[in-house]
């Protein structure tokens, strides 16, 4: 064999013949980004998906409701532990929420700096507006 053929030997690649990647996470964005805007944050609610998924959370909360109406197929031991699960749930959520404030707090403070060196009559008329709300 001659080695400077090697330089122009050609090379088939067939389908999944080279190194292949897959992501196999399932992509759930379409679903957290359909949330309407007035009904809440896409980014937050996927967030408090990940602390505890919505079938998780009704599933506590009904067990905590049919405990309240002494159901004889729920215990006092069971009501109480998904009781204290669901309030795990609740403080973990609250922490999703006070990052969340904090960072459209950052990112409000960024927008209105912005805003005030491109046009300072806007600024002001935003903050006026703002103060009303109030």
């Amino acid at each position: 064999m001659f080695p400077w053929l090697m330089y122009w030997a050609p090379q088939f690649q067939f389908p999944f013949s080279g190194s292949v990647a897959q992501e196999i996470a399932p992509d759930t964005s379409w679903f957290f980004g359909a949330i309407r805007p007035e009904a809440g944050n896409g980014e937050v609610e996927k967030k408090i998906f990940d602390v505890a998924s919505y079938g998780r959370q009704i599933g506590l909360l009904t067990e905590v409701v049919l405990a309240l109406k002494d159901d004889p197929a729920l215990t006092q031991e069971q009501a109480e532990k998904s009781l204290h699960k669901l309030h795990d749930i609740y403080l973990r959520i609250e922490q999703v929420k006070a990052g969340n404030a904090a960072d459209l707090e950052d990112a409000a403070a960024r927008l209105l700096e912005q805003l005030r060196r491109l046009d300072p009559a806007r600024h002001e008329r935003l903050l006026a507006r703002t103060r009303l709300l109030a």
